[in-house]
């Protein structure tokens, strides 16, 4: 049994390609204007990875921002259930999985199989989203990716009052112009994101133990100020977390071809 997800973001593309029991390939690209190409794209990578030919792959689930053109997919299923199976599936005892993605934010909680009990989700602005980083990044003209490590070397944060990301970009600039360090200003902003991701998390009653997901995982210092914003140990998955939601696709084919055989 051969199957594949695919999660065509905002921001990214990921596939994970799977047989019965591990991963054999996975990819991440930056998404592309059109769904359907960061989705052609990103599978030819993983295809090739796993020396296989998309006819060898038995069932395509498909999810994400771009889910619905993704031409190859069997099925589609809303993102928050493939995280919710993804992030289980890595870490069997996690029961709360927090997703940062570059458009949304999102606070999933989970039974003991994966399955979705209940969740909470931010789409309406950015300042909780990884495209908040994006544009406090270019307003410093540093390197999104180098943020975390940054904000290892703050003394003493600075304190974030704006909300909004427009009024947050530019409380940033005069910061830099009135000669704050820029890591403490980049440790402030993680903390201040961190805060905001937490409140939503805890409106649907954090349960541990508790993992992060998305591209805003691999950063350092956010992950460390989110733990201190929910007051509980987050739980590292042992892969890159940008491609749990392409995992949870996989995971999801495999039931629904399994279905499939017994029918």
């Amino acid at each position: 049994m051969i199957v594949a997800g695919c999660d065509v973001g905002s921001l990214t593309a990921k596939v994970v390609i799977m047989d019965d029991i591990s991963i054999l390939a996975a990819s991440v690209i930056k998404a592309k204007s059109r769904p359907e190409e960061s989705a052609k794209e990103v599978m030819d990578m993983a295809l090739k990875e796993a020396g296989l030919c998309l006819d060898a792959i038995e069932y395509r689930v498909g999810t994400g921002y771009g889910r619905k053109q993704i031409p190859f997919a069997n099925e589609v299923v809303s993102e928050i259930a493939c995280h919710g199976k993804g992030g289980h599936w890595l870490i069997p005892s996690v029961r709360t999985i927090v997703d940062i993605g570059g458009q949304d934010a999102k606070a999933i909680k989970v039974d003991e199989n994966g399955n979705v009990i209940r969740y909470v989700y931010n789409d309406k602005c950015a300042s909780g989203t990884g495209r908040f980083l994006e544009i406090m990044a270019d307003a410093m003209e540093i390197r999104l990716e180098d943020m975390g490590k940054i904000s290892l070397g703050s003394n003493s944060p600075v304190s974030i009052s704006n909300q909004c990301t427009v009024f947050a970009e530019t409380e940033v600039i005069s910061l830099v112009n009135d000669g704050k360090e820029i890591p403490d200003i980049v440790s402030g902003l993680h903390r201040a994101m961190a805060h905001r991701v937490a409140a939503l998390a805890k409106s649907i009653e954090i349960e541990a133990d508790v993992t992060l997901a998305g591209g805003v995982a691999k950063n350092i210092g956010m992950y460390a100020a989110l733990e201190d914003a929910l007051g509980v140990k987050i739980k590292k998955m042992n892969l890159d977390p940008q491609i749990n939601g392409a995992l949870g696709a996989a995971l999801l084919a495999q039931e629904a071809l399994r279905k499939k055989t017994a029918a």
